[in-house]
């Protein structure tokens, strides 16, 4: 007896209105029209013999029979990719498309420095840059959404590879009258008085300059926090408190055009630097060779 299979298509149709919740919007990300995605939507329940998604004139809804089979279309299709990647990849390493995921305690820091680098030692590299949250670019690496992600470790994530590259110090930022200026090293019990301003939550750079100083998390609420590095070393430069900054953004020149100076920790606290993959990615030779040129 034959069995009728879904196609790829099929999938990736459900996928995308699983995501978007609406048929436009679903058929532009599959560059289909909307009748040529919901007549494939159609033609999978009918095969499957099932209702996958509920069609109301205001919403999209899937039943949840149809988010189950999603999730595991989703994992069929990361299988398909990786296929796909793994043969181009024997062919010509670091071409095509390579979807990146960056930080922005590092994008606006690093990459400017690197990317003319690899355009011109990897023509046919085709980057693809997402700037979040380390949270929300490994969840869409586990989704498949991103190929790689460039980060700051240590961070908790057992299900993926992660590759440490390049060390990044920590220093305190402050005025030049600020009484830790005229240290020759700060360490954590410097800090324990003074006004420590720092990212909001969610932003890995704020547990490890905690971490690196060996200081508590400040109770919910405490302090004054900032959206970016550029905001706190603002805050810190009109006299709100001190702050503690990568290496890697105070030579970039994130302080110019301030008087702040900097004092190394006690230590020589820091962060890693490092990539992060899906240990099924069919492409790990290639993100070590990205690696060797990011940090060269």
């Amino acid at each position: 007896m034959q069995t009728h299979l879904p196609t790829l298509r099929q999938l990736r149709y459900l996928v995308a209105l699983a995501e978007h919740r609406h048929f436009g919007r679903a058929a532009e990300a599959c560059f289909a029209t909307q009748s040529t995605l919901s007549a494939g939507l159609q033609e999978l329940e009918a095969l499957l013999g099932v209702t996958l998604v509920e069609r109301t004139k205001r919403k999209v809804l899937m039943t949840p029979l149809g988010e189950e089979v999603t999730a595991r279309a989703r994992l069929l299709l990361r299988g398909a990719e990786d296929i796909t990647d793994l043969v181009h990849a024997a062919q010509v390493p670091l071409s095509g498309p390579l979807r990146l995921g960056v930080i922005p305690t590092i994008a606006p820091f690093l990459l400017p420095r690197v990317l003319p680098g690899l355009r011109t030692e990897f023509p046919r590299l085709r980057l693809l840059l997402r700037e979040d949250l380390t949270a929300r670019l490994l969840e869409r690496l586990s989704n498949g959404e991103l190929d790689v992600a460039l980060l700051a470790l240590p961070y908790d994530a057992p299900d993926l590879n992660m590759l440490a590259l390049a060390e990044d110090p920590f220093v305190l930022a402050c005025l030049p009258d600020h009484p830790l200026a005229a240290k020759a090293e700060i360490s954590g019990i410097d800090l324990a008085g003074c006004e420590l301003l720092l990212l909001e939550e969610g932003h890995c750079l704020r547990d490890h300059a905690l971490a690196a100083c060996s200081l508590p998390a400040p109770s919910r609420g405490d302090g004054m926090l900032a959206t970016s590095l550029g905001t706190l070393v603002q805050m810190v430069a009109n006299g709100l408190g001190v702050t503690l900054l990568p290496r890697l953004a105070v030579d970039c020149g994130i302080l110019a055009g301030t008087a702040l100076i900097t004092v190394p920790l006690a230590g020589g606290g820091s962060r890693q630097l490092g990539l992060a993959w899906r240990r099924s990615s069919a492409r790990q030779a290639e993100f070590r060779l990205l690696g060797s040129r990011l940090f060269a």
